[in-house]
């Protein structure tokens, strides 16, 4: 069986928009599964833009966001404005075929409009709802609004991150985003297999800060331990050294290289004889400064590829630190044909990295990039809902469908 026919005959509505939620429901398109990407012309996808002009509009732009291709691969997408209650109707009407909803607003904004579980759960007792606001739908934050950071920040990982001497550090500009969306993923699954099992549905309440906090517990428990927050070492590490990233031959090239054990050491020491001034490990960490900077000295003249071969093949933990293009032309993802190229409108071939598990010896093919907005009005409300080509055209003149982002009026 190939990877794309796993959830062959699900069908899942996705309400989110950014990265999280759409992230979460991606991995499940691309496993097979019919995933429905529910927009309006007034309120799409944020990841398309921030907001909308008439330039912007006119260019087209809703179609070039890259952003918004990476996790809307392989996905159908309808817009519906749910504030009408045609449009509301619909929505209800669609919720009442489908196996799952996934959405990421902030906690009030279905219930303002009655589309919360218990009223979708009215037209499908046996639906799977995944909601992931980012600090979960219940106590004194379930209403705010939050992006990938400003979970990251409340997770606390920042107090983990960078060197002594800097304030708290963020990992990536969206951490969370990233890793919420793996969890959704998770959750989805988890939650169909429940269904698949009992026939019965549920409702999944997924925080997304608290799916970051699990990648600082040792910040948490030193906490419990010593009354105090574990200091900030950067790459140093406290029982090995050379522990770090070094700088290599060319603009912004790098290499990370981790010692950890005496036999790597020496092997090291053969290879840079430069570091034959510095012993056993109790040296090494007394004199790690002086350490590093050694070696940086000795990395700086490598080629970065290069070294991590030689490092790697005398049993030492190295690595390069790839950029965008460093990705698309490393040989170990050509050799697995990880990155995959889909043709788009507006913005020609794409490259897109496969999913990242495999049941055989290739990845799963990806059939179709990210959906223009509303380009599947017609398949979705008119071949799964019934609709004639009178009521459709009737939708687009009272504006509840339509293809192209709008001004607020």
């Amino acid at each position: 069986m190939s990877t794309e026919k796993l959830l062959n005959g699900l069908r899942i509505i996705d309400l989110s928009m950014g990265w999280a939620g759409p992230l979460a429901a991606r991995n499940l398109a691309d496993m097979g599964a019919q995933v429905i990407k529910v927009e309006s012309c007034t309120h799409f996808d944020w990841w398309r833009s921030w907001e909308a002009t008439p330039e912007w509009i006119a260019d087209n732009g809703a179609e070039k966001a890259l952003p918004y291709l990476s996790v809307n691969r392989n996905k159908l997408d309808i817009t519906l404005d749910l504030e009408i209650p045609v449009g509301r109707q619909l929505l209800l009407d669609l919720v009442a075929k489908a196996d799952a909803v996934i959405e990421n607003y902030s906690g009030s904004v279905l219930p303002k409009l009655k589309l919360d579980y218990p009223h979708l759960k009215a037209v499908n007792n046996e639906l799977v709802m995944v909601s992931m606001p980012a600090f979960g739908s219940t106590g004194p934050w379930a209403n705010y609004r939050a992006y990938g950071s400003t979970v990251e920040h409340s997770s606390g990982l920042p107090h983990l991150t960078g060197s002594a001497h800097q304030p708290p550090a963020m990992q990536h500009v969206a951490l969370g985003d990233a890793i919420g969306g793996l969890n959704g993923t998770a959750a989805l699954l988890s939650a169909l297999w429940h269904k698949q099992k009992t026939g019965q549905g549920q409702f999944v309440d997924l925080s997304q800060v608290e799916c970051l906090i699990p990648l600082g517990a040792e910040g948490v428990l030193h906490q419990s331990v010593h009354n105090s927050p574990p200091p900030r070492t950067g790459n140093d590490h406290p029982d090995f050294a050379p522990h770090g990233v070094y700088p290599c031959q060319g603009d912004d090239q790098w290499i990370l290289i981790q010692v950890m054990s005496e036999a790597q050491w020496h092997a090291l020491q053969g290879l840079c004889t430069e570091l034959s001034g510095f012993g056993a490990l109790t040296d090494r960490l007394e004199r790690r400064h002086a350490l590093n900077n050694t070696l940086a000295q000795w990395t700086a003249k490598q080629k970065s590829s290069a070294l991590m071969k030689q490092l790697q093949g005398l049993g030492i933990t190295a690595a390069t630190l790839s950029n965008g293009i460093d990705l698309l032309e490393d040989e170990q993802h050509k050799a697995r044909g990880y990155m995959q190229w889909l043709d788009r409108a507006f913005v020609g071939s794409q490259p897109h990295p496969s999913l990242p598990f495999r049941n055989g010896p290739d990845p799963s093919p990806l059939q179709n990039s990210a959906p223009t907005l509303g380009q599947h009005n017609g398949e979705v409300l008119g071949g799964i809902l019934g609709l004639s080509d009178a009521e459709l055209e009737k939708l687009a003149v009272d504006g509840v469908i339509g293809d192209k982002p709008t001004l607020p009026s």
